[in-house]
Formats: C-alpha cells, structure tokens, sequence
C-alpha cells in the first residue's frame, strides 16, 4: 500500500481563511497562515491554500500568503485558485508554492495542463475537480467557479483526460458532502480511482475519523484532505495518524518537532 498523506485544506477568501457548506455560506476563522503553522507543527503532510473568490473576481491575491507560509512552514504546499497561464503558475512557484491546483482555466483550455506539466513537470500539475452527482444519479458532473457553474463534462471522462493532458494528480471535491461532516462521497472517489494510475486527494465530508479510514480502505485514495474537521478540532492529528497505523494503513512516520527550530 502507498503511504497515505493527510492534507489541511484552507479555503482563502484574503485576508481570512473561511469555511462553508457546499461551498456556500462562508465563516470567517482567522488568519491562515496561523492555522497553517499549526498544522505543521501538529505533523499535516502538506497544506493546500485555495482562494475561492479568484475566479469569480479574474484576480488572485494569495501569494502575499503563500510566500508567508514558506518562511515557518516546511511541507509541501498547493495553492490553487485564479492561476490561468503559465505565467502565473512560475509566481506560484516562485512564492514558494510546491505545486498548483487549476480548475477553471483547464476546464476553459485543457491545453494548459500540458503546458504547465511541460514547463514545471507533471509532479507540479493538480487539476481541481469539483464534484455534484447528477439528478438522475447516473454519474458526476463537473463544476468550476467554486461549485456554481456547470461544465457538462462527466467527472470521471474529464479525470482521465486531466491525466492524459499530463496532470500529475487529481484534487476531487465532492461539493454534495463538503462541509457537511457527514462521510465522503466514497463512490465517486473510487469511480475516479479506478480509472486513473495518478494519485487522488479526495476532499469533501470529513466528519470523523472513520471517514478518513472508509475512503482510504474502499476507494484507495492516496491523499484525504481536511478543512472544518481540524478547523474546529474535532480530528487530532496525531491520534489520526496513530489509528491508521493501528489499522494497517501505511502514513508518513510521526516526527517530533524540534524545538530549537
């Protein structure tokens, strides 16, 4: 088995790290880059920074942010939102940032994927999927502009592409379960799963620790992302970390932080 990575989502609406359901009705929490720096020292495997309003308002205004966060912070780091050229995935990068998320502008020129994994390498290459199960329940479709707009493209079909395009892994939100803390959307991540050999990082309906386990165990994902459950404190790390062990499950060893850094 891959080692699983646990990833603190940050949802950034600058200058406030915010938190929704179904990615509306967003809540101010406060300063991002505190609850970034908690994490890492709490042991997240990497921080994804996503400002939702950059597509919506053409502007992106988290890198001010993500250059912070790298001077305390020192796991991987994806930043997503607002990012539609190569251009400004290089100030990503330069920032600090490890790799970016693009949903938008791939879902408008597909070619970017290509041209970003081209220039920057595959590894740096996440295309952001957001997730909604059709009315008739036959399927998925994606969605762009932080849920509320329609591609008409089947999640799945759009996933294989994305990988075929050159993307090195695949953010999949369910917008259905997200924030609701009530389970993730385990049959649309494994449908997506099953089709690709990139890794996935699901996102969308942590509410418990067993959340966690059920997706990793029955969709095999290779990365959960966590946003309101550790917001709010109600998944320690550190016990996340110690029960999956228990259960087989194969994550980063738990390093202590030093103390004199």
């Amino acid at each position: 088995m891959n080692t699983v990575r646990f990833i603190a989502r940050l949802d950034v609406k600058a200058p406030y790290l915010v938190k929704g359901v179904q990615l509306e009705g967003l809540r101010q929490l406060g300063d991002p880059h505190r609850f970034a720096c908690d994490y890492y020292e709490q042991g997240i495997d990497e921080i994804l920074y996503m400002d939702i309003v950059a597509s919506l308002y053409d502007r992106s205004n988290i890198l001010d942010l993500v250059e912070k966060t790298t001077q305390n912070v020192f796991v991987p780091l994806t930043v997503g939102g607002g990012l539609r050229t190569v251009a400004d995935v290089a100030r990503a990068l330069q920032s600090g940032a490890d790799k970016v998320a693009i949903n938008t502008a791939a879902i408008k020129r597909p070619e970017l994927i290509t041209e970003v994994a081209n220039h920057f390498g595959s590894q740096c290459m996440v295309v952001s999927i957001e997730a909604k199960r059709n009315t008739d329940s036959t399927g998925w479709q994606a969605y762009y502009d932080n849920g509320r707009e329609p591609t008409g493209k089947d999640v799945v079909a759009w996933a294989k592409q994305a990988a075929d395009l050159g993307a090195g892994e695949i953010l999949l939100t369910s917008v259905d379960r997200e924030g609701l803390g009530k389970g993730m959307d385990v049959a649309l991540v494994a449908a997506v799963t099953e089709q690709l050999s990139i890794p996935v990082i699901a996102s969308g309906g942590v509410g418990r620790v067993e959340d966690v386990f059920t997706v990793i165990e029955q969709a095999h994902v290779q990365a959960v992302a966590m946003a309101h459950v550790l917001h709010y404190g109600k998944i320690e790390l550190e016990n996340l970390r110690r029960r999956a062990k228990e259960r087989g499950i194969s994550v980063r060893q738990w390093q202590e932080i030093n103390e004199a850094s």
